[in-house]
């Protein structure tokens, strides 16, 4: 028998295949989401992320539950019709997430979410066990920013992360990502994280953009759980000795980090799969 996944590893992918730079086929992605159950690393995957508005254009194979994680495209009054959308299918919502747009007013906009996803749960379209991830813009953290952090933080929702992008500024720097883990874990708050993160470790990218790595990003959450300053966050998120890089991951408690950083989004499984397999953290099967 094959033996399960690494806990650490287990659903940390979501499957985010039809987002660019992949650009995959919608109806091809979902065909290979399920076709990838029946492999040795099917655990690696969580959710099949898909936009709000692709919700009625997918069909998933006959007897199968797709679960899905709901981009939503617009403001926070498109929560509802999506969930009600998967209810006429054969799709399971497993995430909602949906980035603040009014830069003026986070805080507001936070609270619109927070009113829009309490009304869904009241007329039981979206589920109470179903998570919310609120996408906070780039950059240093603001007293807004940290008062939307809180917004999302008080109504138990979580956060969301862009690593990266097909411009320069959608990557943060590694002092930035570690005060935005920073504010997530000072808030007991989950977060997972989207784009550019395809490889484990740090690297500059053929665009000439520096891409975080996940185990970076996984190590660094768990150090900063333990008490890690800011400074050392960052240097373990700059880290791209691959050896070293596995070495201290292996000792570490990646598992426990999972609590916090979820997972994230990825439009290639073989990349994150061949990079764990080479650092040895995870076996070949």
């Amino acid at each position: 028998m094959t033996p399960p996944l690494e806990a650490a590893w287990v659903e940390i992918i979501d499957d985010a295949a039809i987002f660019p730079p992949g650009n995959a086929d919608l109806a091809d992605a979902a065909a290979a989401y399920v076709e990838r159950r029946g492999t040795a690393y099917a655990d690696l995957v969580g959710t099949f992320v898909l936009r709000d508005t692709d919700v009625p254009k997918v069909a998933a194979a006959p007897g199968a539950d797709l679960p899905v994680s709901i981009v939503v495209t617009g403001g926070a009054g498109q929560i509802a019709g999506p969930a009600q959308a998967c209810a006429r299918s054969n799709l399971t919502p497993a995430g909602v997430e949906i980035a603040l747009r009014d830069l003026d007013d986070l805080a507001g906009n936070a609270r619109r979410v927070v009113a829009a996803v309490d009304a869904a749960r009241g007329e039981g379209v979206l589920g109470e066990d179903v998570p919310v991830f609120v996408e906070l813009p780039p950059g240093d953290p603001t007293y807004q920013w940290l008062a939307a952090a809180d917004e999302v933080a008080a109504a138990e929702l979580r956060l969301k992360f862009r690593t990266g992008g097909l411009e320069a500024h959608l990557f943060p720097t590694a002092p930035e990502l570690a005060a935005w883990i920073d504010a997530s874990l000072d808030r007991e708050t989950p977060f997972k994280c989207t784009a550019g993160l395809h490889n484990a470790v740090r690297h500059t990218g053929e665009d000439g953009f520096e891409h975080h790595g996940f185990v970076n990003l996984l190590l660094a959450t768990r150090r900063a759980f333990d008490g890690a300053s800011a400074a050392e966050v960052a240097e373990t998120l700059e880290q791209r000795d691959g050896a070293a890089l596995a070495a201290a991951a292996g000792a570490a408690d990646l598992a426990g980090a999972r609590r916090w950083f979820t997972s994230f989004g990825s439009c290639s499984f073989s990349e994150p799969l061949d990079d764990l397999i080479t650092l040895g953290l995870t076996e070949q099967r």
